[in-house]
């Protein structure tokens, strides 16, 4: 009995208690406020702080400019295998839908009927420098809007990386390949060599001369 006496007693306290939290007072966005003396309750970034991860101390990085509307020509970090293929990876997600995966401005949107983009393989582009492809991404041209809030920075200097890339396996020259990295083209047919359909040269042996196939006599079936 006093056991059932004393989890009735603790029942009905637990129910008396109340959770304030739940409904806690707290300031609403952009809603008026009593508190501060301009009556707003969104308060101004403190000055002289920065939010974290947003240093940003690394000018170039972060605009691709070299100098006041100068555009660089460099790499902010080094170049590795594996910033080449991450750049290839968000090129093919982000650029090949209208640029398309050769970089030539007719990728699958293009065919549809959307503007298409010039060629990353004219000589105005495959000169340009990459702070101009940076700026680009960054704050969009003509009728390419920017991807400034899907790509972060350095994946846009990685998909820099592989748009040079893309450039010189369009434009190289045999002289640009290593020795060791050349495959000498194939050689052409042997003379005498019958083409696609034709009957083949029955085979010589040593003494004889070649045998050529007899024509079909009047009469005959072809």
């Amino acid at each position: 009995m006093l056991s059932f006496a004393v989890a009735l007693a603790g029942g009905l306290l637990l129910a008396a208690c109340r959770q304030d939290m739940q409904d806690q007072p707290r300031m609403k966005p952009l809603r008026r406020s009593e508190f501060f003396d301009d009556l707003r309750s969104a308060r101004p970034m403190v000055a002289g702080t920065v939010a974290r991860g947003q240093l940003r101390d690394d000018k170039y990085l972060y605009s691709g400019m070299a100098a006041a509307n100068q555009a660089g020509d460099v790499m902010p970090f080094p170049l590795t295998p594996e910033v080449l293929a991450r750049g290839r990876e968000r090129f093919n997600i982000f650029c090949a839908p209208c640029h398309s995966r050769l970089g030539d401005g007719n990728g699958m949107i293009v065919q549809r009927g959307y503007r298409r983009p010039p060629s990353y393989h004219i000589e105005r582009l495959r000169t340009a420098p990459l702070g101009h492809f940076f700026d680009v991404m960054t704050n969009g041209f003509g009728a390419m809007p920017d991807y400034a809030a899907q790509i972060p920075v350095r994946d846009r200097w990685a998909i820099i990386a592989y748009i040079r890339a893309l450039q010189l396996s369009q434009n190289a020259a045999v002289a640009d390949v290593p020795e060791d990295q050349k495959v000498l083209p194939a050689q052409p047919p042997a003379p005498g060599t019958p083409a696609s359909g034709a009957t083949p040269l029955a085979p010589e042996k040593p003494g004889e001369k070649t045998r050529r196939p007899q024509r079909p006599r009047g009469g005959e079936k072809q």
